[in-house]
């Protein structure tokens, strides 16, 4: 793996081949071609979110779908997307050992989800099982265009950011930092973690509650990423949705809240951990740590 210093040494023709295989956006590259060679981890992490965030547009999130293979699409990683299959691949690595059913539910849905929306399911697929992603490919497809542009932007950056990481030796802990917005849920009626919930982070905008991320738990009852790193909302009102009727019917228990919603303010851009402790005919939450 090359230093930053290294790559600051390569011609521009190159380093932006290298940059295109993190983010198909060509507007991306162009713009983050404007700073090279970059200063520091820092500059170049600041220029990667700003520019992803503030610069690009509806087009250019598009352009840079086209540049991932369907989840599970082996013949699409082996053929299309060649100069990346290696990333990839390990990426989609979940899918690897996961039952015929599920493949076929992901390829069935994927479809669909490419029929209604017009792109394919973008979802940083690291570290994450197959079940996993069909659960979130469940729960995406019943949203509005409007709200699955902008969790797939969020999902993309996910992965150019991880995909830099990869290209480059990057050391600064902005490259992992802990979303703003973090959950954790407990089922207190067992004492272990509720795993496998599909969680909603929602915000207003113009009248309407619009999801801007979504995660399902894992087995310690957590999100790892909710949001991206580096990435801050503005103070205001928000929503954590839990979809503990599913939990709950999975896990064959009579549960009295098919669903929970846990209205917060955010009030600067600190950290903000909201917590849900559910049974099957209570709940509770706090301001966590």
């Amino acid at each position: 793996m090359q230093t930053l210093k290294e790559f600051n040494t390569l011609d521009t023709e190159t380093a932006a081949a290298e940059l295109f295989k993190c983010c198909g956006s060509k507007r991306w590259v162009k713009q983050m071609m404007g700073y090279f060679p970059f200063t520091n981890e820092e500059n170049l992490f600041d220029h990667a979110r700003t520019i992803w965030y503030n610069i690009n547009d509806e087009s250019d999130y598009l352009e840079a779908f086209t540049h991932h293979p369907k989840i599970g699409d082996v013949k699409s990683l082996k053929e299309k997307f060649a100069s990346t299959s290696d990333w990839a691949g390990n990426e989609q690595s979940g899918v690897n050992n996961a039952s015929n059913r599920v493949i076929q539910e992901l390829s069935e849905l994927n479809e669909a989800y490419y029929q209604k929306f017009g792109f394919i399911f973008i979802v940083c697929a690291t570290g994450k099982s197959a079940d996993e992603m069909l659960e979130l490919l469940k729960a995406r497809i019943g949203n509005s265009k409007e709200e699955e542009i902008g969790l797939a932007m969020g999902e993309q950056f996910k992965i150019t950011l991880l995909r830099l990481q990869k290209m480059v030796e990057l050391n600064d802990k902005k490259w992992n930092a802990v979303s703003q917005i973090t959950t954790h849920v407990l089922d207190t009626s067992l004492g272990k973690p509720g795993k496998d919930i599909h969680i909603q982070l929602k915000k207003e905008s113009d009248g309407k509650w619009l999801t801007i991320a979504s995660g399902v738990t894992n087995s310690d009852g957590r999100i790892a990423g909710l949001l991206p790193p580096g990435v801050e909302l503005p103070a205001g009102n928000y929503i954590m949705h839990f979809n503990t009727g599913n939990y709950f019917e999975k896990n064959k228990v009579t549960g009295f809240y098919p669903q929970v919603d846990i209205h917060f303010t955010t009030f600067d851009q600190t950290h903000y951990h909201v917590p849900l402790l559910i049974n099957p005919y209570g709940y509770s939450t706090y301001r966590g740590s």
